[in-house]
């Protein structure tokens, strides 16, 4: 096939370069107010990491500072020598994060293949009821679950913050809309051949689901790592207190020095979170998108 090229003299090369000389300005445009509001969205981190880097009596001057005169890093050495224990509600939040995540992916996984590949009386119904849960505002379910928790004496304890979150009707939901988008193709011989329904979840569903479960992952994991209602409710000791509650007894304890010291603390606690959603954004807009898809 031969390419064309046109005079830059003719009519239909100038309408050409006029068109795309509009597309280029409005994509310069567009990327001016994308990076403006990357800016303003980028704003309140930095000023978090730059209150964590001045000193006790410079975070309350008034004017404020954009930039620390004086860049020091005691905030940091005093949180992490502080009578709250930082590294233990560290520790908390990563086991409750990781351990709800787990179990959110096989509870969602095994539902939404139920839901979407067998048959049993009542499953419309009983999906409907399930995505009738996502309208119930969880501070409703506070009293039935701490009546729940405390009669299997499970109350002040991270297992009181893991068992509620283990199951998630919105987890549920997305994983089913992307197994529906899968072609049956595999699991129909695989059926026709004998295997069973565990054995097409497990060797032929499951690993095709691999950027839901990434996107899911991701979601969940930071969901219950920020979750501050469930630890205000049910945690007492800083044996089992998790870092959103745990920050707020920083300022008991520090008193006026207290605003460098809790940024310090929140810097540690989102910069995680942080590095982990720049790396995988592309999983979850992949999963959300494939929540639309019918088959």
């Amino acid at each position: 096939m031969r390419s064309v090229t046109l005079p830059p003299d003719t009519p239909v090369a100038r309408r050409l370069l006029s068109a795309m000389q509009v597309v280029h300005w409005r994509n310069t445009a567009v990327l001016i107010v994308l990076l403006v509001g990357a800016v303003l969205m980028l704003l309140p981190f930095f000023w978090m990491f730059a209150t964590s880097m001045r000193p006790a009596g410079e975070a309350y001057q008034l004017p404020p500072s954009f930039l620390p005169d004086d860049i020091r890093l005691d905030s940091y050495h005093e949180l992490f020598a502080s009578p709250v224990p930082f590294l233990r509600m560290y520790w908390n939040s990563f086991v409750v994060a990781a351990v709800t995540t787990i179990g959110v992916i096989i509870t969602s996984a095994m539902a939404a293949f139920a839901f979407s590949r067998t048959r049993f009386p009542g499953k419309n119904l009983l999906f409907a009821s399930m995505l009738l849960g996502l309208m119930v505002p969880p501070a409703l379910l506070l009293i039935p679950l701490f009546f729940g928790m405390a009669s299997v004496g499970i109350v002040d304890s991270i297992w009181a913050l893991i068992l509620p979150a283990m199951t998630n009707p919105l987890a549920v939901f997305m994983m089913r809309q992307f197994m529906r988008s899968q072609p049956r193709e595999y699991e129909e011989s695989a059926f026709v051949d004998g295997a069973s329904y565990w054995t097409i979840f497990w060797r032929i569903s499951l690993p095709q689901m691999g950027p839901p479960i990434a996107a899911l992952s991701i979601i969940v994991f930071t969901s219950s790592w920020n979750n501050f209602l469930l630890p205000l409710v049910f945690v007492r000791s800083f044996e089992a207190m998790t870092l959103p509650v745990g920050i707020l007894s920083l300022e008991s304890s520090f008193g006026g020095a207290a605003l460098s010291i809790i940024m310090a603390a929140v810097t540690v606690a989102v910069l995680p979170l942080f590095v982990v959603f720049l790396i995988a954004q592309r999983f979850i807009i992949e999963s959300i998108a494939s929540t639309g898809v019918k088959k």
